[in-house]
């Protein structure tokens, strides 16, 4: 049957899809404010808002909203990105009536009781404290925080102890009249549903939402690329070497996707083979590629111990360089059929494809179809990749480490030593 889109009348995009072979149904509100969007003194408001969503509304209290889905076996959660927050759920069909009015009201009747707020704001604190004892949460915060020094995209989603210690109620109050508007909201279904009476429950509930937000655009993101080491008593390092990458409206977006799992997608990527099963030099080594509404960032990920970071780099660094010259169609070929079947598997899972028909409309103001997709990568050619990684990997790099690091080459040693690098350097000196 496809997608089904509708708009109601305050602008809130309502989307179904009907999946004949299950018998629950995957249901959310997505909005398009996330970390990115948050003031320079609201740092982890996104995500404490989030938390307290579940704290009590003027009409259930935090058990009630607990017990009211559980009591018919459903699901209930939420989730903070970079550029997006969710509310989802899981019921069975008959129980959708009840999913939908529980998230509408949390999204406009939510107390943020000063009470719960300062339990709350404790929680999130140990959840800060566990991420800071986590090397591997570290070294990606850090990437992050690197490759966009100084600019709210790059700082980590939980917020610092000192900001969310700081946040009131009214501040809370304050922070969703302004992110959240139903012109920068989706609400979207999948699974057992029909896509006529779900618009009408939304309706009924949240036809009247506010049209706007008042906050204004993020500023638009600038990758600076960088250093940043801290050196550990562990028994393994955690590195991580990346690049700029492409945001997700730009021509080479799928084209970056498809190079990360040639180069680290899985176990016959080049990454795994060369740097793991033919030399032995880390138990973890992994490429991804993570697309913004503006710009993007290409990373390789591992995990070594201390004895052999001076070797691991160097290979790392040869193989983003044979990359640029050389790309076989068979790799190519299996990249994508690993492409089209995780879109395939995801497609059967009814919360998988709620969220991917959310995100497409947030992103990109329609759903996009499997068909689509499929094109858009057959259209890609190992000239093209070759190409793209000569480009990718010619950009300033970033790198974070975490462990015993001591002997991670210099930032300089490894950055002069990437393909393309010093015409790269040359330009930007121009």
């Amino acid at each position: 049957m496809g997608v089904e889109v509708s708009r109601l009348s305050n602008g809130l995009t309502v989307a179904t899809e009907t999946l004949p072979s299950m018998e629950s149904v995957a249901l959310g509100v997505w909005i398009k404010s996330g970390a990115r969007n948050e003031r320079d003194n609201e740092h982890g408001m996104a995500h404490l808002l989030e938390h307290m969503a579940f704290k009590g509304t003027a009409r259930r209290t935090a058990f009630q909203i607990a017990s009211d889905i559980e009591n018919v076996g459903g699901e209930i959660n939420a989730a903070t990105s970079v550029e997006t927050t969710a509310y989802y759920a899981r019921v069975l069909r008959d129980d959708v009536p009840l999913a939908v009015d529980i998230l509408s009201d949390i999204l406009t009747q939510s107390r943020f009781d000063p009470d719960e707020l300062e339990r709350e704001q404790n929680v999130i604190l140990q959840e800060i404290g566990a991420a800071h004892d986590t090397p591997d949460d570290v070294v990606f915060d850090k990437f992050t925080e690197t490759a966009y020094r100084h600019q709210t995209i790059g700082r980590s989603i939980l917020g610092t102890p000192e900001t969310v210690r700081s946040f009131t109620s009214a501040q809370i109050h304050d922070y969703i009249e302004r992110q959240y508007g139903a012109e920068r909201m989706v609400v979207v279904a999948a699974g057992d549903i029909k896509h006529d009476a779900f618009v009408r429950e939304v309706e009924k509930r949240l036809g009247s939402f506010r049209e706007k937000a008042e906050s204004a655009v993020p500023n638009y993101a600038q990758y600076v690329g960088g250093d940043f080491r801290e050196n550990r008593d562990l028994m393994d390092a955690q590195i991580i070497l990346g690049f700029e990458g492409r945001a997700y409206h730009v021509r080479d977006f799928y084209a970056s996707q498809v190079l990360s799992m040639i180069l680290g997608g899985g176990m016959s990527s080049r990454l795994f083979q060369e740097v793991r099963e033919k030399r032995g030099l880390c138990y973890s080594v992994y490429a991804f590629h993570w697309g913004f509404s503006d710009t993007g960032i290409f990373g390789v990920h591992s995990a070594t111990g201390q004895s052999d970071i001076s070797k691991l780099i160097p290979v790392i660094v040869d193989e983003l360089q044979k990359a640029g010259e050389s790309i076989g169609q068979d790799e190519l070929d299996r990249a994508r059929a690993q492409y089209r079947a995780g879109l395939i598997m995801s497609a059967e899972s009814c919360a998988s494809r709620a969220s991917q028909i959310a995100r497409q409309l947030l992103l990109f103001g329609r759903p996009i179809a499997k068909e689509e997709l499929m094109e858009r990568l057959s259209a890609l050619t190992v000239d093209r990749l070759s190409d793209l990684s000569s480009r990718l990997f010619s950009t300033i790099p970033t790198i974070a480490a975490v462990g015993p690091i001591g002997s991670l080459a210099p930032y300089e040693a490894i950055r002069d030593a990437l393909p393309g690098i010093e015409t790269s350097l040359r330009k930007r000196a121009v």
